[in-house]
């Protein structure tokens, strides 16, 4: 298959055939298995862990919390905690996959994910930055010291007695909070300083960090044509994802897209594989992909 080595010229219409033919299968798993890799996950990834995506195939629409919502009320806040601490009870609990376990074999260049569950650092997985923060961390808003979740659970238990028993039932979103109206009696801790705590991750409406950004624009560029990018489990919906799919196609490296359902990288990618991401990462292990090396690699 033609490689592509830019990605501005591409019509809008252009795309890698979606492919679930295991011939073509193998053919992405060939081009893979013989280079340096870095890989791009998202939320599907982590749906074989009991974690819901967000744009998944029959994933209901949901509207998160955004940032500027989140630091506008108190009660807007009280709202976030009541229900993250209820989807708290599955997030902080999911194991990895088989997928996450694969990744952590292959070893690759560098692992960027747009997951928050940590799931990737558990499979124990050497080179990962992860894009929008971890959800076991919390950081103050005004000092912006940053603590433990599981500490944080700990005094959400004790603040807020029977608060689990009388709403467990609510269902958990992709994010890790839940569907729930009724949070006006939910007591929420402030920092010593005072100021209120977020989850330290990157809601929308906020940026991803620069420094997290240079480091995977330096990874993705140091493929050159040698290397490939693969995405895992992303529709790419978001831009903090979808950039680099571009940067690979613009400095001619192959990408190859792993993901039930199209994606805004499909018109860029060598290959589109309507695949299970944990199936086929399991089989691009057995093949011993990832130990090929860039020499000076900055990942």
């Amino acid at each position: 298959m033609t490689l592509r080595s830019a990605y501005d010229d591409l019509p809008a219409e252009a795309s890698a055939p979606a492919a679930t033919d295991p011939a073509l299968v193998d053919e992405a798993l060939d081009l893979l298995s013989s280079r340096p890799l870095v890989v791009l996950t998202g939320a599907g990834l982590s749906t074989d862990s009991g974690i819901p995506d967000y744009r998944g195939p029959g994933a209901p629409v949901r509207a998160p919390m955004t940032y500027q919502e989140f630091v506008a009320t108190p009660e807007a806040q009280q709202r976030y905690w009541a229900r993250s601490h209820l989807g708290w009870q599955r997030m902080g609990r999911a194991l990895p996959n088989d997928g996450h376990r694969a990744l952590a074999r292959l070893d690759p260049e560098l692992l960027i994910t747009q997951n928050v569950d940590g799931l990737h650092e558990a499979a124990g997985s050497r080179r990962v930055v992860a894009l929008h923060g971890r959800v076991s961390e919390v950081v103050c808003l005004s000092c912006r010291t940053t603590s433990s979740r599981a500490d944080l659970e700990r005094e959400l238990d004790a603040l807020n007695p029977g608060w689990l028993e009388r709403h467990g039932w609510a269902e958990t979103r992709p994010d890790g909070d839940v569907d729930l109206d009724d949070t006006a009696d939910f007591v929420v801790p402030r920092c010593g300083c005072g100021g209120p705590l977020k989850p330290h991750v990157v809601f929308f409406g906020e940026n991803v960090p620069p420094e997290r950004v240079a480091r995977c624009y330096a990874a993705v560029e140091a493929l050159g044509t040698e290397g490939a990018l693969l995405v895992a489990g992303s529709s790419l919906t978001v831009m903090s994802g979808l950039r680099f799919v571009k940067r690979a196609a613009a400095g001619g490296t192959p990408v190859v897209v792993v993901n039930r359902g199209s994606t805004r990288g499909d018109a860029l990618a060598t290959y589109k594989l309507e695949v299970g991401c944990s199936e086929f990462l399991t089989r691009l292990a057995a093949r011993g992909a990832g130990a090929h090396p860039l020499s000076g690699s900055p990942a």
